[in-house]
């Protein structure tokens, strides 16, 4: 049986820059933070990642929370 366990975890915010005047649709950029604790709870991250977006020029449109997990034989 394996195991997994989370090793790494990474917060991304993503951004609204507006729309693309070619086609209308939403262009998107993103603010990635590495080395989160695996052990943070999506409250503490909620809290973070609405703070910081608040000193960006753009608009937070979502969060997003990437886990690197290290799967061993149990």
């Amino acid at each position: 049986m394996a195991a997994a366990q989370k090793v790494g975890s990474r917060l991304t915010l993503v951004l609204d820059d507006g729309d693309d005047m070619m086609t209308g649709k939403t262009i998107f950029k993103s603010k990635s933070f590495n080395n989160v604790k695996p052990e943070a709870t999506a409250d503490q991250l909620f809290a973070i990642a609405t703070a910081v977006a608040g000193l960006q020029e753009r608009p937070l449109y979502t969060i997003e929370r990437h886990d690197e997990s290290e799967i061993t034989q149990a």
